[in-house]
C-alpha cells in the first residue's frame, strides 16, 4: 500500500520535487519507494532517479536532514481567514456607465 511508504504520496508528486524529498532518506527507504515504483507506475524517469540516488548513498553521501513528509512546496498553504470588512477596507463608489444603468428603466441605454 502506498500509505507504507517513506513518502506516502510519492506516486503523485512531480519529479522535482520526489528528487528533492528522496534526499532525506536513507538507503532502505530509497529501495523501498524504487521497488513500488518499479511494480506499480514504472515512470522511467522516476525510476533512474532513485536509482541514481541508490548510487550515491552507497558511495558515501548521507541523507539530508530534511522530512520527506514535509508539504511539498507545489501545494498552495491553507487559506487563510478574511478579514472582515470595513469601511476602511471598501472601494470607491462605483457610477453607472456613461450609456445608462440596464438594470435601471428609468435611464434608457440610449
Amino acid at each position: 500500500m502506498a500509505t507504507d511508504l517513506p513518502i506516502p504520496e510519492a506516486d503523485h508528486l512531480p519529479l522535482g520535487d520526489l528528487v528533492h524529498r528522496i534526499r532525506a532518506l536513507d538507503a532502505a527507504g530509497v529501495r523501498r519507494l524504487l521497488d513500488h515504483e518499479v511494480a506499480h507506475a514504472n515512470r522511467p524517469a522516476v525510476v533512474v532517479a532513485l536509482r541514481a540516488r541508490e548510487v550515491e548513498l552507497r558511495s558515501g553521501a548521507e541523507p539530508s536532514g530534511g522530512n520527506p513528509a514535509a508539504t511539498s512546496a507545489a501545494q498552495a498553504p491553507p487559506p487563510q481567514a478574511a478579514p472582515a470588512a470595513s469601511p476602511a477596507t471598501t472601494g470607491p463608489p462605483q457610477n453607472p456607465p456613461s450609456h445608462g444603468d440596464p438594470t435601471n428603466p428609468a435611464q434608457p441605454r440610449g
